[in-house]
């Protein structure tokens, strides 16, 4: 009968432990091996950060990402639609009219251009007001220095890019609790 808590892994044998804290303490003797030793080390502690990143793992999150309510941003921001979204298709579209020849397509394109700025612009604030009520609702002990730009700074990237990746998606409802 397994434990439920159990490590998941046979026990290794005498000679597999020896073996590997043999490896562990052998030292590189050249600046190469060196090299390639931290290489691999760097190379493999990037990768459990990235994924940790993907997964939301708390532990692994960058000091400015961390905390219930840094948590909170990130799922407002990322279950909300954001005009931002539409930035990407309604650029090319305004190349493509400014590189028709037509003045009147190339003023169309300026228009569009501007009026997509502006509706960016109105979303964010509008956004900025939205989560500033819920803050001090949810958290109302808590400092709130610094929550608009990182709300900013989340909402104007595309979000396929950012990081830590959305946990919820466009619509979902927020729990209440945060803790």
């Amino acid at each position: 009968m397994d434990k439920p808590d159990g490590k998941g892994r046979p026990t290794p044998s005498r000679k597999e432990a020896e073996a590997a804290a043999k490896a562990r303490a052998k030292v590189p003797r050249t600046r190469r091996e060196q090299m390639q030793a931290q290489r691999g080390a760097r190379t493999e502690s990037s990768k459990t950060v990235r994924a940790a990143m993907k997964s939301g793992d708390e532990r692994y999150l960058l000091t400015r990402d961390k905390g219930p309510v840094r948590r909170f941003i990130r799922d407002f921001v990322d279950s909300r639609f954001s005009f931002v979204e539409l930035m990407v298709p309604l650029l090319v579209v305004t190349l493509l009219l400014g590189y028709s020849g037509s003045p009147y397509l190339v003023g169309v394109g300026n228009t569009v251009l501007l009026g997509t700025v502006l509706l960016v612009v109105l979303d964010i604030v509008l956004m900025r007001f939205k989560l500033r009520r819920e803050l001090a609702r949810r958290f109302p002990d808590e400092p709130t220095k610094g929550t608009t730009y990182y709300a900013i700074m989340r909402a104007l990237q595309m979000k396929f890019m950012r990081m830590p990746k959305a946990q919820v998606k466009i619509g979902q409802t927020l729990p209440e609790h945060y803790r």
